[in-house]
């Protein structure tokens, strides 16, 4: 029943991101700031730390799968969140063998992914013409707003999931099975 915890709770941020902007105040909406919701890769970043091992790469996966449903749900090109988030969550992957899982690695591998990812993102959407945004005001009204409402995200994540997704993952990698 665990297997199927985490693909629901990441379906669960794909719909939320959709309507997150609704929940927002509206003096920030229809502000000059540009939010976007990256919650699904907050979970995913969770999963790279507390639940995957060493030698195990389901948060790709799972990245990989979900980026794109969120490419073709949410954007008009197939592949950028896909690249973005497996990319991405790999290298945190990586960066999680040198680092002890604790609340400033997370903060810290948060914002390093966060804003990897949001410049991933914005580099391949300008590279195809979609977006066309000085880098200026890219930085003031785009970039430093969706870090900090995801890191907010983070903050109020962090302690409802780490136990969780650690004990999971201890659950599921004691028994010597890979899928």
């Amino acid at each position: 029943m665990n297997r199927l915890y985490i693909p629901l709770i990441l379906f669960f941020f794909l719909v939320l991101e959709g309507v997150a902007l609704e929940l927002l105040p509206a003096s920030l909406v229809t502000n000059e700031l540009i939010i976007v919701p990256h919650w699904v890769f907050i979970f995913l970043l969770f999963l790279a730390i507390f639940y995957d091992r060493e030698n195990t790469y389901l948060s790709v996966l799972y990245g990989i799968v979900f980026g794109l449903l969120i490419d073709i749900v949410y954007t008009g090109v197939l592949g950028v969140y896909m690249f973005s988030y497996a990319v991405i969550i790999y290298i945190i992957h990586g960066l999680t063998k040198m680092l002890h899982a604790n609340f400033f690695a997370v903060i810290l591998l948060g914002v390093a992914g966060l804003v990897l990812t949001e410049l991933s993102i914005n580099t391949i959407f300008s590279v195809v013409g979609i977006t066309e945004m000085v880098w200026k005001d890219y930085l003031l009204y785009r970039m430093i707003p969706t870090l900090i409402a995801n890191l907010l995200f983070l903050l109020v994540l962090y302690p409802l999931m780490t136990r969780r997704i650690a004990s999971w993952g201890d659950e599921r990698f004691s028994k010597n099975t890979t899928f």
